[in-house]
């Protein structure tokens, strides 16, 4: 596997997995950059391995920064297990209830996605609908903070809200915090969750891709793939932090003319015909 690749897919994963700008639409847009620079292309097997690597690498990056609120939810388990119920439990079993719509419709639509991941002109136009949106509903009134303080119509909202980021381009962080706003979380929170609910997400997208190298008969995964994925973990870590940190003082603007900007560029390369 080429040092090169790897170091990209790491790069590129680590830091627009949870920020809310599209990681498909950057994989393709720099897989077309690397093609014109002559960089060779990895090998389907090589691929499926720095997935999973990657994947496990993000995984991990959430489950440290967000350490607390996973803990959390742990002594919600406790507390139904020993039947104390109460709003740690609740809490629990929102975040389930809102990760199992994504749980299900990905894996019946895995093949689907699949056929339409590499098509430039859908996330170009994705990238910026969905920018728009989360536009809008970056305008909407504040009025929950408090984590446990969610409703189960605020989680439930959120969690098929998700469901469309099965589209590539639309940004499965971008979506989560799109409705979290437009259901009044404000803009910590709506990222928090959307940060929470990506732990089965992930989870889920690494099984299928293990599942993948299984059926490819490759179970190997190369030194390569685990730098890959330590270098994914530092990169998803650094990108969560600095987005929590600007969240609590400024809005998703910045990310919003961001989208807006990519998907010109990549309706250019459609339409100028160099993609």
């Amino acid at each position: 596997m080429d040092a090169i690749n790897t170091v990209f897919l790491a790069l590129v994963q680590g830091i627009t997995e949870f920020l809310p700008i599209s990681s498909s639409a950057h994989l393709i847009l720099g897989h077309a950059i690397l093609s014109a620079l002559g960089v060779e292309a990895i090998t389907a097997a090589e691929e499926l391995a720095i997935d999973i690597a990657l994947h496990v690498g993000s995984l991990g990056a959430v489950i440290v920064y967000f350490r607390r609120d996973i803990w959390l939810l742990l002594q919600g388990l406790f507390d139904g297990l020993t039947g104390k119920g109460g709003r740690r439990f609740r809490l629990l079993l929102v975040v389930i209830a809102a990760s199992i719509p994504i749980v299900v419709i990905g894996f019946a639509a895995k093949d689907l996605v699949t056929e339409f991941a590499r098509s430039i002109t859908i996330i170009a136009w994705t990238t910026i609908l969905f920018g728009i949106a989360l536009w809008f509903s970056d305008r909407a009134r504040e009025a929950k903070s408090d984590i446990e303080s969610l409703s189960w119509r605020d989680a439930m909202v959120v969690g098929f809200a998700q469901c469309i980021a099965i589209i590539p381009g639309v940004s499965r962080s971008g979506i989560c915090m799109t409705a979290g706003r437009a259901v009044g979380l404000d803009r910590p929170l709506s990222a928090r969750l959307a940060m929470l609910l990506s732990i089965p997400t992930i989870l889920g997208a690494g099984v299928l891709a293990g599942y993948d190298l299984y059926k490819a008969g490759n179970a190997e995964v190369t030194g390569n793939a685990i730098f890959g994925g330590i270098l994914a973990f530092f990169a998803a870590l650094a990108a969560i932090a600095l987005l929590m940190r600007w969240l609590k003082s400024q809005n998703y603007t910045p990310f919003v003319i961001y989208r807006l900007v990519l998907g010109v560029v990549l309706l250019a390369l459609v339409y100028g015909g160099l993609a």
